[in-house]
């Protein structure tokens, strides 16, 4: 009944039926066949181990730890400035809004005043002391939390080709600037989420000496990444075919001319802006001055109040700090390595306890041998009769 189901033909006579089977390959990697080598873990093998990891981690952790103290730092949070800060005359700032870690005593608390111009501006203005000299190099940051610039959207929400100074048409633009593509025909330069939302607080390129200080001069040049200053390039879209940032229409009320597109390619703060931060909570470089050391002394320093952190719930610091070869002032990762030593430690101690008071002899490692096929057989053999008894 063969002829009913298939018919050869005269060309496949002689053609071999499909291997229609699933099956893999009897080689040693297909089937899992490898020779693997399996370590017996045992107190004599594990507690060289812990040996070394509190030899390399021990160090490296009161290292990072001692490195971290050397970091000198100031911290001012002026997100309540425009309520709490007084008009008339300086005013203590909180403690819980301070936080400061310097060699010597500082003498001075922080204080703050809030300035208002007959426009409404308003500039908070902060006085401090510096307790000791200070090395160079000094960095100011400003520091915002609760700024979610990790989501997807929002890190996406720009055009990389706009950015390197394209004249990109509004049709062209890239998708993930929506919302924020254009408005009345016209393009938003730059477009997105990101530019939209920079941060536009203004800080005084100086520390203005009070008394007897002089003034400490800072710069915002080469605050960026090298990489973001060649990313960054001059537009060439024309000024009748552009407009600002929703958001940006306080430094420009008017629009665009041609005497005042932004030139990206030499506005560093909003090139520091632009690279996303993967935290709610971080610092961006505002200011610096990696020439000089800072005296010590009282300063003033006054800062534009125009970034609305209260939209949001978070806040906005005034950082003042130096740097070492590990960076800022980081306890907790010397502490980490240091949790870990003690850990890796105690358990060193356990095994050589263990191992000297209450020792454990190992088994013989010949009968963990499967591939004699004879020594399987006889076991089998033995134990056939006791199986059946049982």
């Amino acid at each position: 009944m063969k002829f009913l189901f298939w018919r050869k033909s005269p060309k496949n006579e002689h053609r071999e039926p499909l291997n229609n089977s699933r099956k893999p390959p009897n080689t040693a990697f297909r089937q899992q066949r490898l020779k693997a080598w399996q370590p017996i873990l045992s107190p004599r093998s594990v507690l060289p181990l812990l040996i070394c990891v509190v030899c390399i981690f021990l160090p490296i952790g009161i290292g990072l730890i001692i490195g971290a103290s050397k970091v000198q730092d100031m911290s001012i949070d002026y997100s309540k400035c425009d309520t709490l800060a007084s008009k008339d005359s300086q005013q203590l700032i909180p403690s819980k809004y301070v936080r400061h870690h310097f060699k010597k005593h500082v003498n001075t608390k922080p204080s703050w005043i809030l300035i208002e111009d007959d426009a409404g501006e308003q500039t908070c203005q902060i006085h401090f002391e510096i307790p000791n000299e200070i090395k160079s190099s000094i960095y100011v940051y400003y520091k915002l939390s609760n700024f979610f610039q990790n989501h997807r959207k929002y890190v996406e929400s720009y055009d990389h080709k706009q950015l390197k100074g394209k004249p990109i048409e509004l049709e062209k633009l890239n998708t993930n600037c929506k919302p924020l593509r254009g408005q009345d025909d016209k393009i938003i330069y730059p477009c997105g989420l990101i530019a939209n939302s920079m941060f536009n607080d203004t800080f005084a390129k100086q520390f203005k000496g009070v008394g007897d200080t002089d003034d400490y001069i800072l710069t915002n040049k080469k605050i960026s990444w090298s990489i973001d200053r060649h990313r960054f390039q001059k537009t060439k879209y024309n000024a009748s075919d552009i407009v600002p940032p929703p958001n940006w229409a306080k430094k420009f009320p008017d629009g665009y001319t041609d005497d005042n597109i932004p030139d990206i390619h030499e506005w560093e703060e909003l090139q520091v802006w632009m690279r996303t931060a993967p935290f709610p909570k971080f610092y961006k470089l505002a200011l610096k001055n990696e020439s000089m050391h800072l005296p010590k002394g009282n300063y003033s320093i006054d800062i534009g109040l125009n970034y609305p952190v209260s939209l949001f719930g978070g806040s906005k610091s005034l950082i003042l700090t130096t740097i070492t070869g590990i960076g800022g002032r980081n306890v907790s990762l010397g502490v980490v390595f240091l949790i870990v030593t003690c850990v890796s430690g105690l358990f060193a101690i356990i095994f050589l306890v263990t191992l000297f008071f209450q020792p454990r002899t190992m088994g013989d490692r010949s009968f963990l041998n499967f591939d004699d096929e004879e020594g399987a057989v006889e076991v089998e053999d033995s134990t056939g009769p006791l199986r059946e008894i049982l």
